[in-house]
């Protein structure tokens, strides 16, 4: 798995306290896409977040691979979705890969059949209420019934290739927000869809819209030895 972060050091790009600014990973030999990762986790604080290791390399080499085949169009930004995680934390990830920064950290809730506080099951059948596994690619943004959204196409083949029929995109939700954390409720449950917190849904759907790599992920041996991403 690589290096622990806590033998690993970097000197951040600015001095501000509370930056998540690391070295930019292209500075690293782009023949070394190991130490571009490593980098990349250990030096914007990954660990520290909460984003388990599995997560992210998992979300690396599909980001690696999806940029090889040229579906990303915009290949600065890597979205993460850790449904390793309770719900209660901060457990949505989008990593500027460019510049080596963390953009956002904040909460994300997952479908009202997927489970309660954590996430444990996953389909791609539509009407399931369920979150579904993988990598997409964003697309274009629409006004709805929860304002601005974003619609996402599910790339990994029975996985979430229904994403799109599916009506799966990230919105912004009431039911998503700090506050529940902060009284010990976890967050409320969509009808599949990766919600974000209202105040913050219009700053993320417009970072990551059309074209950027998302992945939603959980230490699920069903998926993580099937996917077609994953496995090549």
């Amino acid at each position: 798995m690589g290096l622990l972060c806590t033998s690993f050091t970097v000197i951040p790009s600015t001095p501000a306290a509370n930056s998540y600014n690391a070295a930019p990973a292209r500075s690293v030999d782009s023949t070394s896409m190991i130490s571009a990762a490593e980098l990349l986790y250990c030096g914007t604080n990954l660990e520290g977040l909460g984003l388990s290791r599995s997560a992210f390399d998992n979300a690396w080499k599909g980001y690696q691979r999806l940029l090889g085949k040229k579906m990303i169009t915009r290949t600065a930004y890597l979205t993460i979705c850790d449904f390793s995680q309770s719900s209660a934390k901060k457990r949505l990830y989008i990593i500027d890969v460019e510049q080596g920064k963390l953009v956002t950290n904040t909460y994300v809730a997952h479908g009202k059949n997927s489970g309660a506080e954590y996430a444990t099951r996953f389909s791609n059948i539509p009407e399931s209420l369920q979150s579904s596994l993988g990598f997409y690619v964003t697309q274009q943004t629409y006004t709805g019934e929860h304002g601005l959204s974003l619609r996402i196409n599910g790339v990994d083949p029975g996985f979430n290739d229904k994403a799109l029929a599916r009506s799966i995109v990230i919105h912004g939700a009431a039911y998503v927000d700090g506050a529940r954390a902060r009284a010990g409720i976890f967050m409320g449950r969509s009808y599949g869809c990766p919600a974000v917190p209202q105040n913050e849904s219009a700053k993320i759907i417009t970072t990551i819209k059309n074209g950027t790599c998302l992945f939603i992920y959980h230490p699920s041996g069903n998926y993580l030895q099937r996917s077609k991403i994953l496995n090549g």
